[in-house]
């Protein structure tokens, strides 16, 4: 797959999760096979008016495919935040249109954008216009069961210069909850040239083949499935490929929690790190014997030796694993 003049290669890409897929995670996901990565969810407005936080948001992960991915509602402010965006060397840009979070969507950036193909063409582009770097566009089915209007805005999307499109197979109003629209998202397929990106409940190599072969889809993107096992991408590959998977160990599964969360560390302020890593660790013991204990105290941890009591705890309760 290429999105415009960048080749891609694999079979699945780390999606971006707001205070979740942050460079740590990012920089583990693509050694286990990530194709590529988005960034968390930026403010375009915050990153204008010069917000760090959001700054820091937009940085890389090293000569990796990456995208930072940028919201907002106003077609200049968006053009502006891609062009300094752009001054940390992505791939390509994403912007979001399909964020559901009652905070984005009622000032007018993410999901609402379904209900403004007009703005969201100008935003489109604008962004295009204003950087050298391919653009591309993650969006929901429609905002609600009454009002699926993923086709038009696909193709709207396309005609304004995006060079792929991410569909996550749900609507605004669903949220996260089931059914994943499948066939929403193979009538995006058909009805438009470039690339599309298919999302939603993709937790397995064998999901990630039934997307593919249900969708026609030219990639898949992985997001919640990927919260502590970030060796999705590794068997998805495999499966792919219709070579067999062996899946860590327990030790070796907790041995890349610790690394994870050591680049927390070493990325952010430590104290944020700490606070931040508590549901990490709660997501890479989940499924544990004694989880529902350990993610209590996972919930509670405030130093590195905390965290490193419960990844002891958690080998102790699970010596067969």
């Amino acid at each position: 797959m290429k999105i415009g003049n960048v080749e891609i290669n694999g079979f699945a890409a780390l999606a971006p999760m707001a205070g979740v897929s942050d460079r740590a995670m990012r920089e583990i996901c693509v050694r286990y096979g990530a194709a590529f990565t988005v960034g968390e969810l930026t403010s375009a407005k915050a990153v204008v008016l010069g917000d760090g936080k959001s700054a820091a948001l937009l940085k890389s992960i090293g000569g990796r495919i990456w995208a930072p991915q940028l919201f907002g509602n106003d077609p200049d402010i968006m053009a502006r935040a891609a062009k300094r965006a752009e001054e940390f060397s992505p791939s390509f840009i994403d912007i979001n249109m399909g964020c559901p979070a009652p905070k984005v969507a009622s000032n007018g950036g993410g999901s609402a954008l379904l209900r403004d193909i007009p703005l969201a063409v100008r935003i489109i582009e604008a962004t295009v216009k204003a950087v050298n770097v391919p653009v591309t566009v993650k969006m929901r089915t429609g905002w609600d069961s009454g009002h699926i209007n993923a086709v038009d805005l696909a193709k709207a999307a396309e005609q304004a210069g995006a060079a792929a499109l991410t569909v996550h197979g749900r609507t605004r109003e669903q949220m996260y909850a089931p059914p994943v629209d499948i066939k929403t998202i193979a009538a995006v397929k058909k009805a438009v040239g470039i690339p599309v990106i298919a999302n939603g409940d993709i937790n397995s190599g064998a999901a990630a083949k039934e997307m593919y072969e249900n969708t026609g889809c030219d990639f898949v993107s992985v997001g919640r499935a990927a919260r502590g096992y970030p060796f999705i991408f590794s068997e998805i590959n495999a499966f792919m490929a219709g070579k067999s998977y062996n899946p860590p160990t327990l030790k070796e599964r907790l041995a890349v929690c610790r690394e994870q969360l050591e680049k927390m560390s070493e990325y952010k302020d430590g104290h944020i790190a700490i606070l931040e890593a508590r549901k990490h660790l709660s997501w890479y013991i989940t499924g544990l014997s004694g989880a529902a204990a350990l993610r209590r105290e996972a919930c509670a941890v405030s130093s590195v030796s905390d965290i490193e009591r419960i990844i002891q705890k958690a080998l102790e309760l699970n010596p067969d694993m």
